[in-house]
């Protein structure tokens, strides 16, 4: 018998393009886009998984992550 898979949404994380791929390699601008990013200072949510981690990473320093089920710090 095949066993039955939680009810739970998936986990997913914000996130926000805050710095332009003007002068970056196109691979940067086609991760960006594979993200669902559209403009400058867009926010997409997007799902946790590997995959969107690994491209996460390569455009590390176009974008900016908050994960929504943690709690913000406040300062």
């Amino acid at each position: 018998m095949a066993a039955k898979r939680s009810a739970d949404p998936p986990a997913t994380l914000r996130v926000t393009w805050i710095r332009s791929t003007i002068g970056h390699r196109a691979g940067a601008r086609g991760t960006i886009r594979a993200l669902g990013l559209r403009r400058l200072h867009h926010s997409v949510e997007v799902p946790d998984t590997p995959q969107t981690r690994g491209m996460l990473r390569r455009v590390a320093f176009l974008v900016d992550v908050i994960d929504p089920a943690k709690p913000e710090e406040t300062t």
